[in-house]
């Protein structure tokens, strides 16, 4: 999106991070603000379409730059993670806090929800303490508005000693104000005097005692009583950056380590012991945070306050808010299913006849048959019949998803499922990831970002697979229809969706199961708590919801998937026009696997599919027909009632069918997703047991229900 990572431009490098500035003169100002305030919505509409976007280094967390012009001053601005505070729980607050402390920003735009000023104080007031280059927006001032909130924001300013601007930047309101605020900041010689937190007196007093060694070690490079208090209240990732940016170990200086001992003597011998010092601090935060909107926030309840208590009675009723949350899955899945038929017939029939004038092609140069034949018929084919077929479904689930997140309904099912995640020890964000996952797994585990605790995070991301992404919905939709409620039009699709519904709900309680298996055995660990934010219902900015969905999730899974189906192809080619005897590679693989296969319900086709459907799940069925009907490449067949003959002629039955459905929903993530997995966790072994958990578990509950049939005489 706009500038990429190779444009031209100056590189200023600050805590890792190569800041791009355009000319010596740019400022860079780091936006900073709570989750859900419209941080990015206040940086879209500065930056507009200059913007750039990559990872930090070392840290899987996206950082977002962009460059804005205002009355001819050129500034950098660089929109780090939402968090709640600088005291980091996660990646995300890490990364927010060493750019704040160390990243040396011109200044630092902190952006807050007017509708809960006083929970967003919070990070203003950390953020103060360490610089006085800040400028307070207090933006959705719309919705406080809509609300019944009132604030008398120059009294906010005076206590603070910072400027406090008002906006509502979903219609661009205040950006102008934010800026000139920001330049009038930045071109003051002498700074007011700022707020500073008062803490309890024991505290003070080892702060009195060290900051003065911390001035003599450190001079001006950071403020001395903010670094004397974080050298109390010890935060190893903090202390490790610290160091990275002054070039030397500050806890290593004679003095400091003699006063710093003193100054925890002093807290101890007061009754404040280090392990309740960190509350203690954020205690004195809160109480500063309110003495601050004491007496400027003035609430009267709106018709619109009142409608959304209302609707949330409902949505989040554990009696009505279940029923309402499987209802938009079924209408979700059925508008994903029905709505990408034809846009799929009509991708798949260009790629196609593409297909056919590349062979055209290749003939005219009198390539060799079989170098066409593995080319197009191989590779492209299956690069074709990948694009076609798992393109149109994203295209439509990613929007729909996008739509319920921006509408502000996601967090209610965070809200609703919260409680049984934690019965598993597990985070209730994880509902959100997995909702995700039913898109794709790859853009869930991209999604688990969102999970402070490391321990929770791998819970999330091993367990993602057991919900079905799109590339599995074909494969279950065909099954379900030739097997269990035959081709009845519109009744068909609404039966089919309605038992692909109860399918993703086994789904779902395996997720759960194998979560608190997880918590007991490999991950153990006390589930930690979150602050889940019910944000105000609002109407969805349709254009964006588009634009965001495609770009952000739909084509960044499309091109991993694309990456590895050409080489698929070729294996696939290979393996199905390479002749040992009498039969093909295809042949012998399928013979040798069909005895385990035939243990667990399936067949020895049924399983080296889905072997070779690793790279994307689509080709699964396409790879059965192949070997079925001997052919030597993939091969379509739309009309359900012949392929149910096919599959019928080659020994499937009832249970053959149910023992792939559970298969298809309970086995090894695709390559795109153990991509992603070894990308966000940086290890092999995390991706291995990824891949091993969710097969395991699908082979013993397949090898269950088959053996089960079996002893009971049901086949």
């Amino acid at each position: 999106m706009g500038l990429t990572s190779g444009s031209t431009g100056i590189k200023a490098v600050d805590m890792g991070l190569v800041v791009k500035k355009q000319t010596e003169d740019d400022k860079v100002i780091a936006l900073a603000g709570n989750p859900n305030v419209g941080k990015s919505t206040v940086f879209n509409a500065l930056t507009g379409m200059n913007q750039h976007t990559g990872n930090w280094p070392g840290k899987t967390v996206t950082n977002a730059q962009g460059y804005c012009t205002y009355n001819d001053r050129h500034f950098v601005m660089v929109d780090i993670p939402g968090c709640y505070s600088l005291m980091a729980h996660s990646a995300e607050e890490e990364v927010a806090r060493d750019f704040v402390c160390f990243g040396n920003p011109d200044a630092v735009v902190v952006v807050c929800d007017a509708t809960c000023l006083e929970r967003n104080m919070n990070l203003v007031l950390q953020t103060v303490e360490i610089t006085p280059n800040v400028v307070v927006c207090v933006n959705l001032m719309d919705e406080a508005e809509r609300k019944g909130i009132r604030l008398d924001l120059d009294q906010v300013a005076q206590r603070l000693g910072v400027p406090v601007i008002p906006a509502a930047a979903r219609s661009g309101k205040g950006l102008d104000e934010l800026m000139q605020a920001v330049c009038d900041r930045l071109d003051e010689e002498e700074k007011g005097e700022t707020i500073q937190i008062r803490y309890i007196r024991p505290i003070e007093d080892a702060i009195a005692t060290l900051q003065p060694a911390v001035e003599t070690v450190c001079g001006e490079t950071v403020n001395a009583r903010w670094l004397a208090l974080k050298l109390l209240d010890y935060d190893a990732s903090l202390i490790h950056a610290l160091n990275e940016s002054l070039g030397f170990d500050v806890t290593g200086d004679a003095l400091v380590q003699e006063k710093l001992e003193e100054a925890k003597q002093i807290m101890q011998s007061r009754g404040i012991s280090l392990e309740e010092l960190r509350d203690k601090i954020v205690s004195c935060i809160v109480l500063t945070a309110e003495d601050i909107c004491n007496d400027v926030v003035h609430h009267e309840r709106t018709k619109r306050e009142i409608r959304d208590r209302k609707i949330d009675r409902i949505l989040t009723s554990k009696w009505t808010g279940f029923p309402i949350m499987l209802l938009l899955l079924g209408i979700i899945f059925w508008l994903t299913i029905t709505g990408a038929n034809y846009p799929s017939q009509l991708l798949s029939d260009g790629l196609f006849w593409i297909q056919d004038r590349l062979m055209d092609l290749f003939v005219m140069m009198g390539a060799p048959v079989w170098l066409r034949s593995m080319l197009v018929e191989g590779v492209y084919r299956v690069l074709a019949w990948v694009v076609s077929v798992m393109l149109p479904p994203m295209a439509i689930f990613f929007p729909l998803f996008t739509l319920l997140e921006d509408l502000g309904y996601l967090p209610r099912v965070a809200f609703n499922l919260d409680k049984y995640f934690k019965k598993a020890r597990a985070c209730g964000k994880q509902a959100l990831t997995m909702c995700m996952g039913f898109g794709c797994n790859a853009a869930g585990i991209v999604g688990c970002r969102i999970i402070d605790s490391p321990r929770e995070r791998l819970i999330a991301m091993i367990t993602n697979n057991f919900v079905p992404c799109n590339g599995r919905y074909p494969t279950l939709i065909a099954i379900i229809t030739m097997f269990f409620i035959g081709t009845a039009g519109m009744g068909a699709s609404f039966l089919s969706t309605l038992i692909l519904t109860g399918v993703i709900v086994l789904g779902i309680v395996m997720t759960f199961l194998v979560s608190r298996l997880l918590s007991a055995t490999i991950l153990k660990g006390v589930p930690s708590s979150f602050t889940l934010e019910l944000p105000p219902y609002r109407r969805p900015q349709i254009g964006k919801v588009i634009v965001r969905s495609i770009f952000d999730r739909t084509l960044f899974v499309l091109g991993r998937a694309a990456a590895v189906a050409a080489p698929a192809g070729l294996i696939i080619w290979v393996m199905a026009n390479v002749f040992v005897g009498d039969a093909s590679l295809l042949a012998h693989c399928a013979a040798f696997l069909d005895p385990f296969a035939q243990l667990i319900g399936l067949d020895g086709v049924i399983l080296l599919a889905f072997i070779l459907g690793f790279p994307a799940n689509e080709i699964v069925v396409p790879i059965i027909i192949m070997a079925y009907m001997a052919t030597g490449s993939l091969t379509d067949m739309s009309d359900l009632t012949q392929l149910h003959t096919l599959l019928v002629n080659n020994g499937w039955t009832w249970l053959t069918a149910v023992c792939t459905m559970l298969f298809s929903l309970m086995h090894w993530p695709c390559s795109t997703t153990c991509m992603t997995i070894k990308k966000e966790t940086q290890s092999l072994k995390w991706t291995l047991i990824s891949f091993a958990v969710p097969t395991g578990i699908g082979i013993i509950v397949c090898f269950l229900v088959a053996s089960a049939a079996r002893l009971f005489g049901l086949v």
